[in-house]
């Protein structure tokens, strides 16, 4: 198993494979043009970093990172907002490096933190997440507006 970080110029194809397969995932109808479209654009932009898991030659795991800053801890943190592991290849250990490899980068870029949010239904997600160090936030209840 391999991974690595995708940049500005790099091919998308692979990412944009598993990043519609991810939104699928989500109940989002699939669309390659536009999740290539936002991955170039995020990339392009230096708004998120994504790194891709590749096993034989094929990409298999996927996982994208926001930043952001935590103003109480005068620190950066990022968001862990997109993990996916194709379905063949579940089960072997993808899903657990991309998230250590989450860890390292967040440390040697000088966050405080990395914070991430899933289903509450999303039971295997949250079983590989606690089994990697993370832990379920019981202080802070999390709240969204949705704009439309």
């Amino acid at each position: 198993m391999k991974l690595f970080q995708l940049h500005a110029g790099d091919s998308l194809d692979e990412a944009a494979r598993l990043f519609d397969a991810y939104r699928q995932f989500y109940r989002q109808p699939s669309d390659l043009t536009a999740c290539r479209t936002w991955l170039g654009m995020r990339l392009g932009a230096g708004q998120s970093v994504v790194y891709l898991a590749e096993e034989a030659g094929r990409a298999v795991g996927f996982m994208q990172l926001y930043p952001g800053f935590c103003s109480v801890a005068l620190a950066p943190i990022w968001t862990l907002y997109d993990l996916y592991v194709a379905p063949e290849a579940r089960g072997k250990g993808v899903a657990g490096l991309l998230l250590d490899e989450a860890q390292r980068f967040g440390q040697a870029s000088g966050a405080t933190y990395l914070q991430l949010s899933t289903a509450h239904d999303n039971h295997a997600a949250q079983r590989i997440y606690e089994a990697h160090g993370w832990q379920y936030d019981s202080v802070f209840r999390n709240y969204t507006l949705t704009l439309e």
